[in-house]
């Protein structure tokens, strides 16, 4: 049973820059019904939505606004509906229903464009709050997210470390790492120097499409493998009825081949384009950039030390974008504060996407951890546990030095 999609006012709003809106508008969409202690709350990833079920499947990950999860949330599946009451809701800043740059200050009757107060995860979390006591939630049995989504996770155990039970991480880090950031930065900048960006002052003309389209294109490229490009594109070349014409082009590019790869970028940044706000994506991605765990404390397993519920790490061996090695010391920090936890490593080629696109991979150990905690059937872990009994570990010699 679905209960969206929803959009509440959860009105004056003041942001961590300071900085507040009169109302602030969430939209969310809810599965299932609530009993009292059987709440989820799943957290969306960059350019997510609150639709994370219940709708056409996927062909790509481009289309993840459209039941970006479904092939783990729903009836029988990983997070089940007829167990759970799950709830999502869009983060503010984005342009799915939630108040951000693309949405119209009542004040002035047009869209807040940049003069949208700037977002963080933080408040991401504090807007989820709200939003849960508008539900009458109190506690959650579980809050899961990948990516960006997964650090939203850990500003729950960090800021509300007695409303949830369970935390489930996926594909996530305390922080971003330096290539990452750099990367970032070169696709904030592509949007920023397209002259129809206009200072983020777009709406009603032309919107900064190109850039837009260029900085999801490096998203792309952090978001594969090394291994899953070769295998999916090589050097191969796209073929006579491939257009080149995404992009003005240098006159000696006629000469070359227009590669696979690159014909893959164009066709992902142009859909985007067509469905996602640039200003948005700027605000996003400056959130993601922004957060780190251990702000305000001495470190990471300080900053969890107040929550006493059990973790689930899920990392994948292809992800560069979030690595297992940080998967692993966000563990190595929730086993510092004593809280039962578990890494589950999963071997993949698929780099960052890999928790979006191989459900038979993440769906066992989440559906287990759900109902189990670390001692679910599926569940792994890096290390032994105190018993000396061993989770079914993987990749442990990834740790070993």
């Amino acid at each position: 049973m679905t209960g969206g999609p929803e959009t509440v006012s959860l009105g004056e709003f003041t942001f961590e820059c300071g900085e507040s809106i009169p109302e602030l508008e969430i939209a969310y969409e809810t599965y299932g019904e609530f009993t009292g202690d059987n709440a989820v709350l799943v957290c969306h990833a960059l350019t997510g939505s609150a639709h994370v079920a219940g709708g056409r499947r996927r062909t790509d990950t481009a289309g993840q606004a459209h039941a970006w999860w479904d092939d783990i949330v729903g009836p029988g599946k990983a997070v089940d509906t007829t167990e759970y009451y799950v709830v999502c809701a869009n983060v503010p800043g984005s342009c799915y229903g939630s108040s951000g740059p693309p949405s119209v200050n009542a004040a002035t009757g047009e869209p807040w464009g940049t003069e949208f107060p700037a977002v963080t995860v933080g408040d991401w979390t504090r807007a989820q709050r709200h939003l849960l006591d508008h539900l009458g939630i109190p506690n959650l049995h579980a809050v899961i997210g990948g990516s960006v989504g997964g650090m939203n996770v850990l500003e729950w155990a960090k800021r509300h470390p007695d409303h949830l039970d369970r935390a489930i991480v996926v594909a996530a880090a305390a922080r971003l790492d330096a290539q990452c950031l750099a990367l970032d930065a070169t696709a904030q900048r592509a949007i920023t120097t397209d002259p129809n960006w206009a200072g983020g002052d777009y709406y009603g003309d032309d919107p900064p499409t190109q850039g837009l389209a260029l900085a999801r294109q490096i998203g792309h490229i952090m978001y594969l493998s090394k291994s899953s490009m070769e295998d999916k594109f090589g050097r191969r070349s796209a073929g006579m009825d491939a257009g080149r014409d995404s992009f003005e082009m240098d006159p000696a590019a006629g000469f070359f081949p227009y590669r696979e790869v690159e014909s893959y970028l164009d066709y992902q940044g142009e859909k985007f384009a067509e469905r996602f706000d640039a200003n948005s994506y700027l605000y996003l991605t400056r959130a993601m950039d922004n957060y780190d765990l251990a702000s305000g404390y001495d470190s990471d397993a300080d900053a969890l030390a107040a929550f006493e519920g059990e973790a689930l790490l899920v990392s994948f061996t292809g992800d560069w974008h979030f690595t297992v090695e940080q998967s692993e010391a966000l563990a190595e920090a929730f086993r510092a504060t004593e809280a039962d936890t578990a890494h589950h490593v999963v071997d993949s080629d698929h780099g960052h996407d890999a928790f979006l696109v191989e459900p038979d991979r993440v769906g066992p150990p989440v559906a287990d951890f759900l109902e189990s905690g670390v001692t679910g059937k599926a569940v792994s872990d890096t290390v032994e546990d105190d018993e000396g009994d061993e989770f079914a570990p993987v990749h442990n010699s990834l740790f070993s030095n």
